[in-house]
């Protein structure tokens, strides 16, 4: 009897929360971002609260525009530490919950990203995951020596052959390669190696990965992009999408689209988990959740609104905050500045009242209210065909996260949409995905195959 089906969780864990003021909330450390305690904190609090993984985003630069003037310094969003050396300590301070980092296609080799979360993996024993991004800000392009970010197809392309090598090169070693015999002297296996000896578009590498299989056979892929492009991506390659919707309705387009996908790639639907963020605001009442919720809004600064708009629309601050959002006349090309766009138009929002409405979310959902009104919200995308789960988006960090492991996650249980226990050891085994088997392997299985048919006929 197959096991039922649960709501998956992770949590974005990125700063010192989602919310523009996060910083400023009464109970934060300002500093928070570059502390390891705060780190350490987000982490344990993710592990008590069962979650699948904890998240976290990076770019290869600031990504936050000084747009307009002064918007970058009244915000965190400027330091935060190196992904894969912060993830390396936290593997060290738990043991179930899975350490995803954001790696560029844009800006990386992919020997250096594969022997990265190869690393990884085998320090967390097996919970390790790779969230694939291209680079599209012109802030990072400047950081490796270009004016500007590289066309977006272009990016893509290079993108579905990075994640490709990576995959190679995870397969250099069969899993009972090494032998390890101190007596014979025999390290391993030579008929078990596999050289890569890539050669495409963009990369030529020989391999063999010097990082023995992983324990759990691979790293898990994570995919964030909303795009024709990174639709395909996803289908193609990712374990895990993380997603952005604000209903229902797109929320299941989005759903059936990218599952819709996979077929032709030969996978199943259940083999990828579409997880879209929300923001979840618990309260004992829906009026504490209300007032908690507007202690981080009233924190808000108009400049750091704008800036959070200029980073999708354009710089806005010459027209009336209170006036309606206008068509920009340059953005970039970025699904997330469509969602705003779709925000304001559909609310008829002003500019500050759309700056408002992002500053927790970021176009995310966010739905604020006791922890039955919370869950009522989960479940009706879970079972309406819009997400296998959730990431989880707190307004600031610990306290938001620790609010929704108390709050939250015993109202999840209670409804049986949700684990009591860890399921296994692995990220692989707790998100309730097959151990991928070696390509070696399979490649020996299926002749196998095809010859015992041949030898029937």
């Amino acid at each position: 009897m197959a096991a039922p089906r649960r709501i998956r969780l992770g949590v974005s864990m990125i700063g010192m929360g989602y919310h523009l003021a996060a910083w400023r909330h009464p109970g934060a450390s300002a500093g928070g971002n570059m502390e390891l305690k705060h780190a350490v904190r987000v982490a344990q609090a993710a592990e008590r609260g069962l979650l699948d993984m904890a998240f976290l985003a990076d770019g290869v630069g600031i990504r936050f525009n000084d747009v307009p003037k002064g918007a970058l310094s009244h915000t965190c969003k400027n330091v935060q530490f190196e992904p894969l050396t912060l993830l390396s300590a936290l593997a060290m301070v738990t043991e179930r919950v899975g350490l995803v980092a954001t790696a560029s296609t844009t800006y990386n080799e992919p020997y250096h990203v594969a022997r990265k979360f190869a690393s990884l993996d085998h320090i967390s024993g097996g919970r390790a995951g790779w969230n694939v991004v291209t680079s599209a800000t012109d802030m990072e392009a400047q950081n490796f020596g270009l004016v500007g970010a590289p066309p977006k197809a272009g990016r893509y392309d290079r993108a579905a052959e990075f994640v490709e090598v990576v995959k190679g090169l995870w397969d250099s070693w069969e899993d009972d390669a090494f032998v390890r015999d101190q007596a014979s002297g025999l390290n391993y296996d030579p008929e078990k190696v596999h050289l890569l000896n890539h050669e495409g578009a963009h990369f030529r590498v020989a391999g063999p990965l010097n990082v023995q299989r992983t324990p759990q056979g691979r790293p898990v892929i994570v995919q964030a992009g909303a795009s024709d492009q990174g639709r395909e991506l996803a289908a193609a390659t990712a374990d895990v999408v993380y997603a952005a919707a604000q209903t229902l309705a797109d929320a299941r387009a989005y759903y059936d689209d990218v599952k819709g996908r996979m077929a032709k790639y030969g996978r199943e639907p259940d083999q990828l988990k579409i997880m879209p963020g929300i923001m979840a605001v618990p309260g004992r009442t829906r009026q504490e959740a209300q007032d908690a919720y507007q202690v981080l809004q009233d924190l808000v600064q108009p400049v750091v609104g704008l800036g959070a708009l200029a980073n999708y629309l354009g710089d806005l601050s010459g027209h009336d905050l209170d006036g309606p959002v206008p068509e920009p006349s340059s953005r970039r090309d970025h699904s997330r500045g469509q969602i705003f766009l779709d925000m304001a138009r559909r609310g008829n929002l002003s500019i500050r009242q759309l700056y408002l409405s992002i500053a927790g979310g970021n176009g995310h959902r966010i739905v604020i209210g006791t922890p039955a009104d919370i869950v009522d919200a989960m479940e009706e995308w879970f079972h309406g065909g819009a997400a296998d789960g959730f990431n989880l988006l707190p307004t600031w960090l610990p306290g938001g996260l620790e609010e929704v492991v108390e709050m939250v996650i015993p109202e999840l249980q209670r409804r049986s949409l949700y684990r009591t226990s860890y399921e296994g050891t692995t990220l692989r085994e707790n998100l309730g995905l097959d151990y991928p088997e070696h390509r070696a392997v399979a490649a020996r299985r299926a002749a196998l195959s095809r010859m015992l048919g041949s030898a029937a006929q």
